[in-house]
């Protein structure tokens, strides 16, 4: 496994995938009990979809259709569980502008049935990547992939909870990273973001970021 460190400092590549440094130095761990599972109800539509991930969607939908709220099931009713928005480009369907019809609320919690049907073994797909991996963005670049960090300011308490307990984006998203990538390439990964740390903290010119 090839894995080269790009000279300018912003970006290094492991295989054909372009890693940011902000991911790389981000403190990143998902607190649900202070953002309430924000990012599956905000958004400019709902989950980013693979080709081949509309029918995993399609099969999970009688799996968890049980679970699902009223105004959801109308909506999967009238346009089904995705919609092609073109390019290329799907996603799943929502209630209102960006929340997803697969969500389920736990009191003020909005939770993902299809990962919690996973949970329980009633279904082998977990989610789509794209929530999985949340908050990267995996963005195509001819050859390559793209992996950056996407900041917004519904992902604070996950920044503050990752700090408080010493936990890095890179390390918090093993699980959806193997999932894409494989083990083999989470573990070159980690050596480069270990060597990229080191670097980053080794540079005056980012005294002041520290």
């Amino acid at each position: 496994m090839s894995s080269v460190a790009i000279e300018s400092g912003i970006m290094f590549v492991v295989d054909n995938v372009l890693i940011s440094d902000d991911l790389v130095e981000a403190a990143f761990c998902c607190n649900l009990g202070a953002c309430h599972g924000a990012c599956c109800v905000q958004g400019a539509s709902g989950a980013p979809l693979t080709p081949d991930e509309r029918e995993e969607v399609e099969k999970a939908l009688p799996i968890v259709r049980h679970r699902l709220r009223p105004e959801a099931l109308e909506v999967i009713d009238k346009k089904g569980a995705w919609e092609d928005l073109g390019n290329e480009y799907y996603a799943t369907t929502c209630v209102g502008e960006a929340e997803c019809v697969f969500v389920r609320y736990d009191g003020p919690v909005a939770k993902c049935s299809i990962q919690e049907a996973y949970h329980e073994g009633k279904t082998t797909f977990e989610k789509p990547i794209s929530c999985h991996l949340y908050p990267i963005r995996v963005q195509p670049l001819g050859e390559y992939e793209a992996l950056n960090y996407e900041q917004i300011d519904i992902c604070k308490p996950a920044i503050k909870y990752g700090k408080r307990n010493g936990v890095g984006l890179a390390e918090f998203l093993k699980g959806p990273l193997v999932r894409k990538y494989g083990k083999g390439w989470y573990d070159q990964f980690m050596i480069m973001v270990r060597d990229r740390r080191e670097h980053l903290r080794s540079d005056p010119k980012n005294a002041g970021r520290r």
